[in-house]
């Protein structure tokens, strides 16, 4: 065997070592990534163990940032520490490594111009070769590692030592890339368990379901795991159904905590504050200090009477509301004040207005664009002419029909994925028909015989700027029942009287209530009804003040016996208030 041979073999055998130890450096730097989740401190290990591992006095390993304008230095082994240092991405060799995403063997700084020496003029050390290699996965660039001078000998590195590097820094970017795949599959799943939760959370705030004869009733279909949509009702102390929709703008979570925290100011508030116009200005007043630029709620709120069909709402920005009249006409009730959230400012010094009417038999649907422009079919939209057609259809069946009606052919169950969120609210004035008035049916005694006509019915907050509201009512009924000028005026003074007294007394210590009137007209007669829903009062109390006593007010109620026919105190209503009856006979 000649010399040469042996020298070959010799030559295989330290080929043979060089692998075996290569694959259990890669083992190494495997293990280390898949048993460790800080992956600041596995990338330090890596840089050690490379470094080491070919011989070199220094290692640094760098990340490129997300947006691929920067290189930063997230591990470093050597005399100087460079951790957080910043360059450009295509600045220096290691810029030149990641953008051509090649390596590159600097064997001698001093005779190359794309070395740059401030480093080594900021710290001091001495480079004089460098050794650099990309760290990038199927072109996915990821950043590079960076080894300078070579221990030993002349200090400069080989083409042996860029070729270990190059396949030790792949396999180093494969490990980031997965430890980034999985840093990202941990927290899409932690997202998604807080969507879920968050959801949940907006289930709750929605109304539990009630039995079937309850007059309002409402739909909610998300159209991402959380809803910026929203709908609530919950019965009054008094007897009244206060039901509130709104519709948060933007998607998402930031909608859904608005959302969340809207309605659940308007639940709390809406209990005490019963007047939708001044409930929905509180509200607004606490949504403009903290929403989100840019963000608003659209939204409705009002009170129904199932007793009597009344219903007050507030309109801020939101789609009209459809009011369907027993003959099967629509009314839209437009909104009359800008969204909640966009600036108290825009809003006269009386708050959101209201809107006040009676069902009457009929019913109201309050709903979001995500209704009518939700896809029937595929690229054609409900719209407002395809709603009044379903609630038209599912007039004989109920407003449950429409609700179901609403989630069987835009609600996503043939697959289609919703555009937005779905809401609807609908109430049904149906039992009207049973409706007996235990009021006017309680004003009937004595000389007062057979119930009339009824001509008016009014309810408005007790307030002494709504008594105007009032005045104008009266007069207008007066006048239509054939009353002259002195008769009408009469009228008006004793009711507007009373409604005073209501204010002061029924309602003085307790803050703001309601006053209902209704007027029934007879050949004979006008026959006026005020409530109110105070606690109920001791009648044998209520005496008028002698008129010799000179003492500011008390006269009122010399005033209004003094004009009208009779003046009774009827027994206060089974859910609580107060009535009081004035007849004002008609002189032929």
């Amino acid at each position: 065997m000649g010399n040469d041979q042996i020298s070959s073999g010799v030559q295989m055998g330290v080929s043979s070592a060089a692998v075996h130890n290569h694959l259990e450096l890669l083992a190494d730097m495997g293990r280390d990534f898949a048993s460790n989740q800080d992956l600041e401190l596995t990338l330090r290990r890596a840089v050690e163990r490379i470094t080491d591992y070919v011989d070199a006095e220094a290692g640094a390993l760098f990340m490129l940032s997300p947006c691929g304008l920067k290189l930063q230095c997230n591990a470093c082994i050597g005399p100087v520490e460079i951790r957080g240092l910043e360059i450009a991405a295509d600045q220096g060799i290691v810029g030149f490594c990641v953008q051509r995403d090649a390596g590159r063997i600097v064997r001698d700084v001093s005779k190359d111009p794309d070395f740059n020496a401030s480093v080594d003029d900021e710290t001091g050390f001495k480079t004089k070769s460098i050794l650099c290699a990309p760290m990038s996965v199927k072109g996915e660039r990821i950043g590079a590692i960076e080894l300078i001078n070579k221990r030993g000998g002349d200090g400069l590195f080989g083409d042996d030592d860029l070729h270990l590097l190059q396949a030790l820094s792949f396999s180093a970017g494969l490990a980031v890339l997965n430890a980034r795949m999985a840093a990202e599959l941990v927290e899409q799943e932690r997202v998604k368990r807080e969507l879920e939760l968050a959801a949940e959370i907006q289930r709750s705030l929605l109304p539990i379901e009630k039995d079937s004869d309850f007059p309002v009733k409402g739909v909610n279909l998300p159209a991402r795991v959380v809803s910026g949509d929203f709908y609530d009702f919950y019965p009054l102390d008094d007897g009244r159904v206060a039901f509130t929709l709104g519709d948060v703008s933007g998607k998402g979570m930031n909608a859904a905590l608005m959302m969340a925290k809207t309605a659940s100011l308007l639940r709390c508030l809406g209990k005490s504050i019963k007047e939708p116009g001044r409930l929905l200005t509180l509200v607004n007043e606490e949504v403009c200090e903290t929403a989100t630029r840019g963000m608003f709620v659209t939204l409705v709120h009002g009170v129904y009477d199932p007793e009597t069909g009344h219903v007050r709402l507030a309109n801020a920005g939101h789609e009209p509301p459809l009011v369907v009249s027993k003959d099967g006409t629509f009314r839209a009730i437009e909104a009359e004040a800008p969204p909640l959230g966009i600036s108290p400012a825009l809003l006269d010094e009386d708050g959101f207005p209201e809107t006040e009417f009676n069902l009457d038999g009929g019913r109201l649907f309050v709903f979001t664009d995500g209704v009518t422009e939700g896809y029937v079919s595929d690229g054609v939209e409900l719209g407002i002419d395809g709603l009044k057609d379903m609630i038209r259809a599912g007039e004989k069946d109920g407003v449950q029909s429409v609700l179901n009606n609403v989630r069987l052919m835009i609600g996503g169950n043939d697959g289609r994925i919703l555009r937005d969120d779905v809401t609807l609210i609908a109430i049904d004035d149906g039992q009207a028909n049973h409706r007996t008035d235990k009021a006017v049916n309680a004003a009937e005694p004595g000389a007062t015989h057979g119930p009339g006509e009824k001509i008016l019915q009014l309810r408005v907050t007790a307030r002494a700027n709504r008594l105007r509201l009032i005045r104008n009512a009266v007069r207008e009924t007066a006048v239509f029942c054939g009353f002259s000028d002195m008769d009408t005026a009469d009228i008006v003074l004793a009711v507007d009287e009373a409604c005073q007294n209501v204010i002061r007394h029924a309602y003085g210590s307790e803050g703001e209530g309601d006053i209902a009137i209704e007027i029934r007209h007879r050949s004979d007669a006008i026959i006026i009804i005020l409530r109110d829903f105070a606690d109920p009062v001791d009648i044998s109390k209520i005496k008028p003040r002698e008129l010799d006593d000179l003492r500011p007010g008390g006269l009122g109620t010399h005033l209004i016996r003094e004009v009208m026919d009779e003046v009774d105190f009827l027994p206060p209503p089974i859910d609580g208030g107060n009535l009081l009856r004035l007849v004002k006979k008609i002189r032929s």
